[in-house]
């Protein structure tokens, strides 16, 4: 069984900005919030308001230190999440590169039969004419017409052999091939 990832190095560069952003708020916040929250005053001269005050501020103190270990731990977060797409984007320019020569080497085993077969290759651009002479380019593929018009087989006619080498055999079939316009 095969699992599929799909990753955009687009939409992650963006995620971890948004979390980066998030984390930047949450400390600014925590700065903020800190002296006040640790440093409780007691709201009488009393032995409970200093009891009550003195546990609020371990209580504050205690968030604060939870709050640098989870600060610690979202900035390795975002270092993750940005590595990870800098992974992806590799990963996939390595595996675009693989992928190319792997096509480029069929494509040209594929076209060189076609080339032999029918005198021009299955896909491909065809070649330009020399500039400025009105000379006509060379062939396209069969596959690769211009853009508006249609390949298709425009006759089929039986060809006349010279001479038979052998009595009874079918004469071969030819096909001629032709851009039509659609």
């Amino acid at each position: 069984m095969f699992s599929y990832v799909i990753a955009s190095t687009d939409m992650l560069s963006v995620a971890a900005a948004n979390v980066a952003g998030i984390g930047s708020s949450l400390s600014a916040a925590t700065a903020v919030a800190g002296p006040s929250t640790t440093a409780v005053i007691a709201a009488a001269e009393d032995e409970v308001s200093a009891a009550v005050a003195s546990l609020f501020s371990s209580h504050a103190r205690e968030y604060q230190a939870l709050s640098d270990q989870a600060a610690a731990f979202h900035a390795k977060f975002v270092q993750a999440l940005t590595g990870a797409g800098g992974s992806y984007g590799a990963a996939e320019a390595t595996n675009a590169a693989a992928f190319q020569a792997v096509e480029h080497g069929a494509l040209a085993a594929v076209n060189a039969l076609a080339e032999g077969l029918f005198g021009r290759p299955i896909i491909g651009n065809g070649t330009n004419g020399a500039a400025g002479t009105g000379q006509a380019g060379g062939a396209g593929g069969i596959l690769g017409a211009p853009v508006g018009t249609a390949v298709s087989v425009v006759s089929v006619a039986r060809a006349l052999p010279v001479r038979t080498a052998r009595p009874g055999w079918p004469a071969p079939w030819t096909v001629t091939v032709a851009p039509v316009d659609c």
